[in-house]
């Protein structure tokens, strides 16, 4: 099982396993299906981080939630 941990942007978005949760996946929305592509920890982090600023900057009603979602995921 898979978690959402961030949006990348352009029809992707940064997943974790569930179990193992040091475990990312770069997940790509294709017509034909999905393209799953492990990446490493920094990088997940580092879209996180991203997603997280982007929330700030634009006084999205969404940024508690995803402030919380990175402190238990990358803390």
């Amino acid at each position: 099982m898979l978690y959402l941990v961030a949006p990348a942007g352009e029809g992707r978005d940064i997943y974790a396993t569930l179990y193992a949760q040091k475990m990312f996946f770069l997940v790509t929305l294709q017509a034909r299906g999905a393209e799953f592509e492990v990446i490493p920890y920094m990088d997940a982090r580092h879209y996180a981080d991203l997603n997280v600023s982007r929330c700030r900057k634009n006084r999205s009603p969404d940024l508690e939630v995803w402030q919380t979602l990175f402190k238990q995921t990358f803390l």
